[in-house]
């Protein structure tokens, strides 16, 4: 074959690269959609191996991510999506079939809410909302159909704890899973699995990235189910991107160093609060009139318990909103878990697509605010957080 031209070899070089079989301290960023192979037999073999192809398929950079997650949650294989609501409702379709039935938490994030009450309602699912602090009412809504059982750890934004523990029992005794979202808390504080959940869920975009820079999700359970779930999220195209992966991996090696000082910046700030006289609750598992102290004593360790909390001023949005801005550090931001200290307004934020009776049922009135608590010197946040709330005199 005769010389090609410049334009096309240029194509063409590059892509065997000197040193590509070395270790690099860094894992590189795959930013390619496939992976290419030379002839039927190396094909055959990658497939057979289930090798990297196609991007929405395999990545390296997925792989990596996934291995580490199995590892801070103590599973046996983790999928990384491209939010934490893609992975949850991957999981959902995956593990439910019409007919099927779910116990979910009555305290829940507002998006998991809408999953819960119409997506899963179009395939047959049928769901009850249970209040888990109530002795007994997981219990009485277990049917024979009952497959699953769903909780976050901490509710969002209210922040009651879930005994984790006795959920797992009540489901494996019936037959089901319990399906954990650990994302509030963090396997850095606390690892449902050893409580006998079957799947955790992680919005990685949150804490575990914590540089409010990437999006994605993880789900971690067993290699099986696994196995099960990743060719659908391949389907409903819900894998995440081999970037955010990389920027989320890299917020995930500095974890168990920023949380566990978010976590005590939350508990200083949340007794900071408790004392102020224009504040009427306060909700953080480190208080001492925390409702569930002894769980919480029980069941997180010496990490931390949360990096949020949430507290309820007088219901006058006036001076709610003067009081977000008279903060100097603080912003209000729909989304948690970065380095900055940000706050929301759940009922105009996270639960605005709840009934406006439901969210009451939780605890949830338009004088809650929510914090996630960032890496800043706490007396500086304390000092701020206690001159704005002045706005109320």
């Amino acid at each position: 074959m005769k010389d090609a031209s410049i334009t096309t070899e240029a194509l063409y070089q590059g892509t065997d690269v000197r040193g590509m079989d070395l270790h690099p301290e860094a894992i590189p960023c795959f930013l390619t959609t496939a992976f290419t192979m030379k002839g039927f037999e190396e094909v055959q073999e990658t497939y057979a191996a289930k090798g990297y192809t196609y991007v929405r398929t395999r990545n390296p950079n997925r792989t990596a991510l996934g291995e580490i997650i199995s590892c801070l949650e103590g599973g046996e294989a983790s999928l990384i999506f491209s939010s934490g609501m893609g992975a949850i409702t991957s999981t959902l379709l995956t593990v439910l079939k019409a007919g099927d039935h779910v116990i979910c938490n009555a305290n829940i994030y507002g998006e998991t809410f809408s999953v819960m009450t119409d997506i899963l309602k179009k395939f047959g699912v049928d769901v009850t909302f249970a209040d888990y602090q109530i002795p007994g009412a997981a219990a009485k809504a277990i049917r024979p159909e009952t497959k699953l059982i769903y909780s976050e750890v901490l509710s969002n934004p209210t922040l009651t704890l879930v005994d984790l523990k006795a959920m797992a029992d009540l489901a494996h005794e019936n037959g089901a899973l319990l399906m954990v979202d650990n994302t509030f808390t963090t396997p850095i504080a606390i690892r449902p699995m050893d409580f006998g959940a079957d799947i955790v869920i992680n919005s990685l975009t949150k804490f575990l990235n914590g540089h409010s820079d990437a999006m994605g999700g993880s789900v971690t359970t067993s290699q099986e189910l696994c196995d099960r779930i990743q060719p659908l999220a391949m389907l409903l195209g819900t894998p995440g991107d081999p970037f955010s992966s990389w920027l989320i991996q890299r917020g995930v090696s500095t974890a168990s160093v920023r949380l566990p000082r978010q976590m005590h910046n939350a508990e200083q700030l949340a007794a900071a609060l408790a004392r102020n006289p224009h504040v009427s609750k306060v909700n953080h598992p480190s208080l001492p009139d925390y409702p569930q102290k002894e769980l919480a004593d029980r069941m997180f360790g010496e990490n931390g318990r949360c990096a949020m909390l949430s507290f309820i001023v007088p219901e006058d949005m006036e001076k709610i909103d003067a009081f977000m801005k008279a903060l100097r550090f603080p912003r209000y931001a729909p989304t948690l878990g970065g380095l900055h200290t940000t706050l929301s307004h759940p009922v105009t934020s996270s639960h605005m697509g709840v009934p406006d009776d439901v969210r009451r049922k939780m605890g949830i009135t338009p004088g809650m605010i929510r914090v996630s608590v960032g890496i800043e010197d706490v007396g500086d946040l304390i000092a701020d957080f206690e001159n704005a709330l002045r706005v109320f005199d």
